[in-house]
């Protein structure tokens, strides 16, 4: 039985084999260079082998393994010699499509291969591993066997470095927390389509977005004169207030204002991925860093036993980047009392911090024309609208018109409603007083804390839409 196996594994498919006959006798005392990359940076690893291949004078061919997954195996153990040599065996090329870009865009990569390469240095060999989810490996290896050990190192170092130019994260919006592979992988990037708001889709007092943008974008813009006047370029930004008053809305201009510049977003249950997202801000600045609901974090450890809070470490990412680096931090919070003591222990991480404040009179009207968009508003005495919505945020006004607009087309629907498919939707008193009254009774109460209205300040539902 011995001699049979021994036998299989000598002849054609086998991978010691391939090696032996492309690196030559030797090639199970060669050096073997290694080197990893964290699983989000897969595709990159990727971009950067493609382009270090494809260069002038260098010819491969790849063969692909099989029974790879679940095996903690290198170039080493696939050359070595012995009775009994590892050897996963020679199959098809097995590659996953990967997000390179918004739109769609993929960019195949291989899971595990081994590519036999051939240039004016001689022969070398380049083993290819991607995660695998329930394995060993949790990041992407790359390992080069070849005569000279100076050489793979060299060989590795240029496959970092196109990495790293021809990344595809850079200038685009990306966001950690794909749960489809699992914290394991490193919670793979996806790609966000850049927002795209105009400044007077912003209802914010003037001094209030002044001082934003000139501490976001203004800081970007002149960026080289500010270092060669020996000024930093790090900043953060904390953005506060109720829920509803558009600090995401103004998140969401910002980055419409910053074409080109890499944006990393963390939210939800990828605040976790902050060393990660740092990683990135600092490898393809200029860039920002958005931290959506920041007080989320404000008492939550890391993963391992003994970290400190994730907002400590936040903290110290801000302060660890270097004063040339161009990197934004933005960061929101409903609950800015929960920050206070930690920004206070550990000064200069936040430069600015701009309170969002509930709605004047003169901004719930630009609000309504703002949401009121394609319908068409009838009604008698809008300021009488504007009056019985004091408290409220710029998240209830929206809902308000949509829930108008629905009462307009039921109206429509009905069989004695005039019907016209193409006519925008004719909201009147009736339709307002209906969506006001609904959002306004007690029983929506917690409806209306969700939208950041402020229930003991507003109107209730008997009061007139209208005079008489």
């Amino acid at each position: 039985m011995t001699r049979a196996v021994e036998a299989a594994r000598a002849d054609d498919s086998s991978v010691q084999r391939l090696l032996t006959e492309h690196l030559g006798a030797e090639a199970a005392g060669l050096p073997v260079a290694s080197g990893t990359w964290p699983a989000y940076d897969q595709v990159n690893v990727q971009a950067g082998l493609d382009a270090w291949l494809a260069e002038a004078g260098r010819e491969h061919r790849l063969a692909g393994l099989i029974q790879f997954r679940h095996r903690d195996f290198g170039l080493a153990d696939l050359v070595q010699g012995g009775r009994r040599p590892f050897d996963p065996g020679i199959g098809s090329v097995a590659t996953q499509a990967l997000p390179a870009g918004p739109g769609g865009v993929t960019r195949p990569c291989v899971q595990c291969g081994l590519y036999l390469t051939q240039d004016r240095d001689g022969p070398a060999a380049i083993l290819l591993r991607s995660p695998d989810e329930h394995g060993p490996m949790e990041g992407v290896s790359v390992e080069v066997a070849c005569a000279d050990a100076g050489r793979g190192q060299r060989v590795l170092s240029e496959i970092r470095r196109l990495s790293l130019e021809r990344n595809v994260f850079r200038g685009h919006v990306i966001s950690f927390g794909d749960e489809v592979f699992g914290r394991r992988r490193g919670a793979l990037l996806r790609f966000l389509d850049r927002p795209s708001v105009t400044r007077d889709q912003v209802v914010l007092p003037g001094d209030v977005i002044d001082g934003i943008e000139r501490q976001v974008v203004g800081v970007a813009r002149h960026a080289p004169r500010l270092l060669a006047s020996g000024q930093h370029l790090k900043r953060g930004v904390l953005l506060y207030g109720a829920p509803g008053t558009g600090k995401t809305h103004t998140v969401r201009y910002l980055l419409g204002k910053l074409p080109g510049v890499t944006v990393v977003v963390l939210s939800g249950g990828s605040l976790g991925m902050i060393a990660e997202a740092c990683s990135v801000a600092r490898a393809l600045q200029p860039s920002v860093v958005v931290v959506e609901d920041v007080d989320l974090i404000a008492e939550e450890r890391g993963p391992r036993r003994g970290e400190h809070p994730l907002l400590f470490q936040l903290l110290d990412e801000m302060d660890g980047l270097g004063r040339d680096v161009d990197v934004t931090f933005l960061l929101t919070t409903n609950r800015a009392d929960l920050l206070e003591e930690a920004l206070a222990a550990r000064p200069g991480r936040v430069d600015h911090a701009a309170m969002l404040p509930i709605p004047d009179a003169d901004a719930r009207r630009r609000l309504v024309t703002l949401y009121q968009a394609g319908l068409n508003l009838d009604l008698g005495d809008p300021d009488v609208v504007i009056a019985r919505t004091e408290g409220v945020t710029a998240s209830f006004i929206k809902e308000l018109l949509r829930r108008a607009a629905l009462a307009a087309a039921e109206d429509e629907s009905a069989p004695s409603g005039q019907r016209d498919a193409d006519a925008p939707l004719r909201v009147t008193d009736a339709h307002m007083r209906a969506a006001l009254d609904e959002l306004l009774n007690a029983r929506n109460a917690l409806t209306r804390t969700l939208l950041g209205g402020s229930p003991g300040s507003l109107p209730g539902p008997s009061d007139p839409v209208h005079p008489g």
